[in-house]
């Protein structure tokens, strides 16, 4: 189920998802969207409503702090606050001493990441991302539609997905976050 699409625009975050919730041949469109601010960080959750429940409502996301990577802040505080928030909320699982949850992009600082369900931090070079049994369909629709302006791409893509795919579909949520301006 999802597809849910990051992308930079000039420093600018766009991030689009649907609405589709979907158990075997059930399809539930949700009104709580799978795209939200969190502090400095826009979300865009698959895997579980209940993972992005924990994230949008519970979390207190750490701020990024100056003069670090964001690499290293991500790998680090960032997602050892997320483990803890979705340990203590009853969503993370642990097998074979291997802890995993659910997969989202984020987006701060004019960058899209990507979180795995193994809590990995990956960001493409591209300048865009998609997660979500729609992220394939997604990836080639953003790929295809560079010359149009950041929401066309994303409405596109979501579009496409949604045509494509049985488990996407809308009504679509797209957000920005504009980057931060510095003090002077």
């Amino acid at each position: 189920m999802t597809c849910i699409i990051g992308l930079i625009d000039n420093g600018t975050v766009w991030m689009g998802g649907d609405s589709a919730g979907v158990a075997g041949y059930d399809l539930h469109r949700c009104v709580a969207p799978k795209v939200f601010r969190n502090g400095q960080f826009l979300f865009g959750f698959t895997s579980s409503f209940r993972m992005g429940q924990l994230l949008q409502h519970v979390f207190k996301p750490p701020p990024p702090p100056s003069g670090r990577t964001l690499e290293r802040f991500l790998a680090s505080t960032f997602i050892d606050a997320v483990r803890k928030c979705l340990d203590k909320g009853g969503f993370a699982k642990k097998k074979d001493e291997v802890e995993s949850a659910g997969q989202f992009l984020l987006g701060v600082r004019g960058h899209i990441v990507c979180v795995d369900s193994g809590y990995n931090v990956s960001e493409r070079r591209e300048g865009f991302d998609a997660v979500g049994c729609g992220s394939d369909l997604a990836l080639g629709a953003l790929f295809a539609t560079a010359e149009l302006p950041p929401r066309e791409r994303i409405q596109t893509a979501l579009e496409a997905a949604e045509h494509f795919c049985i488990g996407v579909s809308g009504p679509f949520t797209i957000l920005s976050l504009k980057p931060e301006r510095s003090p002077k």
